[in-house]
């Protein structure tokens, strides 16, 4: 369960929100996050429990909001009976109650014409693709920042650009959902591992970034370590001739390029999702 404030901005109310989850909070909490995203006075601020099970916790849960002005309830639980029982007990405190995946599940269901299993925590089961996932974070994670290269022919994904291009989140993204990641800085004037060049099973990508913008960032890093040695690495100039070497790099080799200066880590991911897919289909 989490619980967030928002503001009317008409009524000039504030609402608790309740997110009630009986598995991890994962999937609640990003569709929360999309609602946030739709309405600007929308404050957050989460106070989290997962793995509601029992009539006993919902039990607390209704107590808590029936105590306090303006609740609210979304939950994903999928087992029939606790939800019915939420869904019971909410009415009876007169305490709005969402649910936000049993019309889907229903709808599913009769577009499959096969009953839902209502089982918590089925999407969390070890499976082929569990493992896959836990193998491509390790792999991932041993080939940050170019710690490792003598096996890069393994990797499904090389992503290379200048720093604070991105790299490292985008490869993390990128293991969580299978995929063998490995990301090379590339520092002007030294030389990219030469199996690169002969790579035909990665999908090699460029990430690159908008100067300016390049250079705020490395600035903020740099108050953070307060090192006054850098002056290179924060120099406008500098980093013009880094991203510039870069794009030539790139196209050279006819590496597919990404500018991340306006682009989220996911949006990036889902970029080089669909060059993969490209590259597949070739």
């Amino acid at each position: 369960m989490v619980y967030c404030y928002f503001i009317n901005k008409h009524m000039n109310e504030k609402y608790n929100v309740y997110l009630v989850s009986e598995s991890t909070d994962e999937t609640l909490d990003r569709i929360f996050l999309y609602l946030k995203s739709q309405f600007a006075n929308l404050d957050k601020k989460k106070k989290e429990f997962a793995f509601i099970r029992t009539e006993q916790q919902i039990d607390k849960i209704i107590k808590e909001c029936a105590n306090l002005n303006n609740s609210l309830i979304l939950y994903t639980i999928v087992e029939t009976k606790l939800a019915k029982y939420l869904a019971s007990k909410s009415e009876k405190n007169s305490v709005p109650c969402f649910g936000v995946l049993g019309n889907l599940i229903l709808s599913f269901s009769k577009l499959l014409n096969q009953k839902a299993i209502h089982k918590p925590s089925a999407q969390h089961v070890l499976d082929e693709d569990y493992y896959k996932r836990i193998e491509a974070i390790q792999f991932t994670m041993s080939h940050d920042d170019g710690k490792k290269i003598d096996d890069i022919n393994k990797a499904d994904v090389v992503l290379l650009g200048v720093s604070r291009t991105s790299k490292t989140p985008t490869s993390i993204y990128l293991a969580n959902r299978g995929y063998k990641t490995v990301n090379i800085p590339l520092v002007l004037d030294q030389k990219i591992p030469e199996d690169l060049y002969f790579n035909k099973t990665s999908c090699i990508v460029g990430l690159i970034a908008d100067p300016e913008r390049l250079s705020d960032i490395r600035r903020n890093r740099v108050a953070i370590m307060q090192d006054q040695n850098l002056k290179e690495y924060t120099d406008l100039d500098a980093i013009r001739k880094e991203v510039e070497s870069s794009k030539k790099l790139f196209k050279k080799n006819s590496w597919p390029i990404i500018d991340v200066t306006r682009r989220s880590v996911e949006e990036t991911a889902a970029s080089i999702l669909k060059i993969i897919e490209i590259k597949k289909n070739k």
